[in-house]
């Protein structure tokens, strides 16, 4: 019985430095500004989130006509993420779409397969799948995206892997190839499309934080601007208030899900094609 008591002391102390080598907290949420950050949920918390994506802010859609893009609502995101483990958090969302495909239902679900140590492992490393799910009504033109011929039209994918290392207290920078596949496209379009993203994270306090994320599609049909696609590029303001994270941001993508703005933003930053936006996170126990 002693010998018994003594292993299950020592695996707990074990079990206990593992859990406090851990770095955490390299991004403040489960989200950049359109990426997703490497974090998942702690088990046993939910995430409420909005956001918010309004209209152009300049160029020929924005300026005092629109009041600068607040009175046109881009898109609207409405969701729940929850800490299933504390390195799986499983997701639902509700979009409004900025893409030919509008009312997106997405689901998620991401896995903390490696977790940056103060001694050891130099870099966390998250997995990533998702769904989107178009609910709009069919159009009645063979010729546009929602015609739908078949159900499995509305639906399209996305597959990440977020890289991502704190380098002490103050900067954190992330890597996230990506692979969006959607089952209908325009014409000459490609279902599957690569990119890589980045993204980073700046403390300037312990309330403020600067955040910024960019994602560079692989396509020839996106990667020059010539045909109307551009990088989604944003750059923002984290405030931690204790019990909310708030941040708000500039971003020239419209859509918020990733099967959305990755493929489909046609705004262009040089051109005043850029919005506010704003996403309150609130957690609770459960």
């Amino acid at each position: 019985m002693r010998y018994l008591l003594l292993t299950i002391f020592l695996f707990t102390g074990i079990l206990t430095n593992a859990q406090d080598n851990l770095v955490r907290q390299t991004f403040k949420s489960t989200r950049v500004i359109n990426t997703h950050s490497v974090e998942t949920l702690q088990k046993k918390k939910l995430d409420v989130r909005i956001g918010h994506r309004f209209g152009d802010l300049a160029g020929d859609n924005g300026g005092w006509g629109t009041f600068y893009g607040l009175e046109n609502a881009a898109d609207v995101l409405i969701g729940l993420e929850y800490g299933v483990l504390d390195r799986l958090t499983v997701g639902l969302s509700r979009t409004k779409g900025a893409g030919p495909h509008k009312m997106l239902l997405n689901g998620q679900i991401k896995y903390r397969l490696l977790w940056q140590e103060e001694a050891g492992m130099p870099f966390s490393l998250t997995f990533l799948a998702g769904t989107g799910y178009s609910t709009m009504k069919s159009g009645n033109n063979p010729e546009v995206l929602n015609f739908f011929e078949k159900s499995a039209h509305r639906f399209s994918y996305v597959f990440q892997a977020h890289l991502a290392r704190k380098f002490g207290e103050r900067f954190s920078l992330q890597l996230s190839p990506s692979y969006v596949h959607r089952n209908v496209v325009p014409y000459n379009d490609e279902n599957g499309l690569f990119s890589m993203g980045v993204a980073s994270r700046i403390q300037l306090s312990k309330v403020y934080a600067i955040i910024l994320d960019a994602t560079y599609p692989f396509s020839s049909l996106r990667n020059t601007g010539d045909n109307g696609y551009y990088m989604p590029l944003g750059i923002g303001l984290e405030i931690d208030t204790g019990g909310h994270v708030f941040q708000i941001n500039l971003t020239n993508a419209g859509g918020m899900a990733e099967t959305d703005y990755i493929p489909y933003t046609r705004q262009n930053w040089g051109a005043g094609e850029f919005r506010l936006g704003f996403t309150i996170s609130r957690l609770f126990n459960l």
